[in-house]
């Protein structure tokens, strides 16, 4: 027997977890091409190779799954967010350890970070919530980080984490459209160096003062 395990064809029976990662996958594919507004449900359906009926059992309007869709991809970057953070104790390393998950991220071939950072649908609450999430919530892990190093309080330790969220996530979507002919390692690490530059003047709480 084959050590690899063949994929079930598109049209074939399979368990509804697998199911739905199909429908998701292919969604994604439809939504980043077209953009929510111009995506149909059948043309989502066609691309996995299964009926409407089918796909509507899993997701039962465009609105659902698109959200099951982004709430996927969102959970993604936090939780590669959050790894980055506990990967090591060296803060200058953590620095450029975060800003590659944003690089990473936006370098993805799926091209879930669309959805996220440019979904066409951003006025839908449901919608605006997860992205928001995404800042938020990476922002908090960093956030805890600056706080217990730097001893600063809370609302200031969570607006330098903002502002390096932001800085992460602008500067990879702009070399990502082209911004220059850099590198993705040398880009990551020259927005890590710009943020470890400025987040380095903030004393650790344990130096003697």
């Amino acid at each position: 027997m084959n050590s690899v395990e063949q994929m079930p064809a598109r049209g074939a029976r399979m368990p509804r977890k697998a199911r739905r990662a199909q429908l998701l996958e292919s969604a994604l594919e439809v939504f980043v091409a077209q953009g929510y507004h111009a995506a149909a449900m059948d043309d989502i359906a066609e691309r996995a190779g299964v009926s409407k009926p089918v796909l509507y059992q899993h997701f039962p309007s465009k609105l659902e799954l698109y959200l099951a869709l982004l709430e996927q991809a969102s959970d993604r970057i936090i939780d590669a967010t959050t790894q980055a953070l506990a990967s090591t104790t060296d803060n200058q390393v953590r620095v450029l350890a975060t800003v590659q998950v944003f690089y990473d991220y936006v370098a993805n071939a799926q091209g879930a970070f669309r959805l996220v950072f440019e979904s066409d649908l951003t006025n839908e609450p449901a919608v605006r919530a997860q992205v928001d999430r995404v800042t938020s919530r990476c922002a908090d892990e960093i956030a805890k980080v600056i706080s217990e190093d730097t001893g600063l309080p809370d609302d200031a330790s969570h607006l330098l984490a903002v502002s390096l969220v932001g800085m992460a996530q602008v500067s990879a979507r702009y070399w990502l459209d082209g911004g220059g002919q850099i590198d993705q390692s040398q880009a990551a690490s020259l927005v890590a160096s710009l943020a470890w530059r400025g987040i380095s003047g903030f004393p650790l709480t344990d130096e003697p003062s």
